[in-house]
């Protein structure tokens, strides 16, 4: 009698891991990660939206090798040490290729678990030079970099504004700091930094340090950051009777700065980022679905969707979901996407990355200047 019960333990336990593993067969898992809560919650969103629309479009119709596409999405609260919790889990839950993260600081150690489990990931909007370094074949971005964004900064800073004398303020983190370094290293010996310092990220009163470079005379300020910071920078400047312009890069142009900001201190503000695609004909259906399911465009929200497309074009292309087969896949094709033709160098960074100049008018982002 034992031995028949053991015998029906052991054949129920076989059968719910033969069923479990059905189960996990049913769907192939995407991840997509980034800061989902928290004060850069808005930039997750924008992520999060455009990997699922491109879900939904391709579950239409009929999904990727027979299969549903299930997304498994994770929030990294723009956090190092939470994005490793996340990319473990992530993997750990069988995803098979993931879209994100968001910050360069979050994406860059997040690397090192999805290399470990030959997980090809694609960022959106990590635009650190270092992400795409350390010789990862599985990591790609379908954004430029900040070699790239900083050097388009100065230039329209030496070229357009002329000024002499800048200050650069940062909040510390890899893609704050990163990009404010690039620009002050492409300004070259044709301006005086006056000022160069750094804020805390999640900080609310920067008068102390705005007080401090007031008193040097600047007549550009330039803050590599995300758009909380930026915003708060820009107010308090201006209820400092600070009129001195602020330029910044792709963190911060988002409709929450002008929000923070309010639209009369923003006025005038210079970012870089890419073109808008308002003006790219192959954008026009993306931004037309997009608008009616979530609303406003994100500023990242077209990058996601190319990025989601991208990677579900490959693992089609692989016809497996072998993650080394699909990282070959992304080396080896070139992809048709919303922004246009996109094709991955041997870092996995994009073979032609745009940038332009934009600045705050009327409380809306226009598009400025291209080099």
């Amino acid at each position: 009698m034992k031995k028949s019960c053991l015998l029906l333990l052991c054949l129920g336990i076989a059968l719910a891991l033969m069923a479990g593993c059905q189960k996990k067969s049913d769907s192939i898992k995407i991840g997509v990660a980034g800061p989902m809560t928290g004060d850069q919650s808005k930039m997750g969103t924008d992520f999060k939206n455009g990997v699922s629309l491109a879900v939904e479009e391709w579950n239409a119709r009929g999904g990727v090798l027979g299969k549903k596409i299930e997304l498994l999405i994770g929030d990294d609260q723009h956090d190092p040490k939470q994005a490793v919790s996340v990319a473990n889990k992530i993997v750990n839950d069988g995803a098979v290729g993931i879209i994100g993260h968001f910050n360069s600081s979050c994406s860059i150690p997040a690397s090192d678990i999805y290399n470990r489990g030959s997980l090809p990931m694609i960022s959106p909007g990590s635009t650190n030079p270092q992400f795409t370094e350390k010789g990862y074949k599985g990591v790609f971005r379908v954004c430029g970099r900040d070699d790239q964004q900083g050097k388009v900064g100065a230039d329209f800073t030496n070229s357009q504004l002329k000024v002499k004398k800048v200050a650069v303020l940062h909040d510390k983190t890899t893609y704050g700091q990163g990009l404010a370094d690039e620009f002050k290293k492409a300004l070259g010996d044709k301006v005086e930094i006056v000022f160069y310092g750094g804020i805390i990220q999640g900080d609310k009163d920067f008068k102390g340090v705005l007080t401090t470079i007031r008193e040097k005379k600047p007549e550009l300020i330039f803050f590599g950051g995300i758009y909380p910071e930026m915003g708060l920078l820009v107010r308090q400047s201006r209820e400092l009777g600070m009129k001195t312009p602020f330029m910044s890069g792709d963190g911060s142009i988002d409709p929450k700065f002008i929000e923070i900001a309010g639209a009369q201190a923003a006025e005038g503000t210079y970012l870089t980022f890419s073109p808008d695609p308002r003006n790219i004909p192959s954008a026009k259906d993306f931004i037309s679905k997009y608008n009616a399911k979530f609303g406003e465009l994100g500023p990242y929200s077209i990058y996601a969707y190319d990025a989601a497309n991208i990677m579900l074009s490959a693992i089609k292309e692989a016809n497996t979901t072998d993650g080394t087969t699909i990282i070959g896949k992304l080396h080896a094709l070139e992809f048709t996407g919303a922004v246009g033709k996109i094709k991955f160098d041997d870092k996995g960074d994009v073979t032609a990355p745009p940038y332009v100049v934009w600045t705050t008018k009327d409380g809306k982002f226009t598009e400025l200047w291209k080099p």
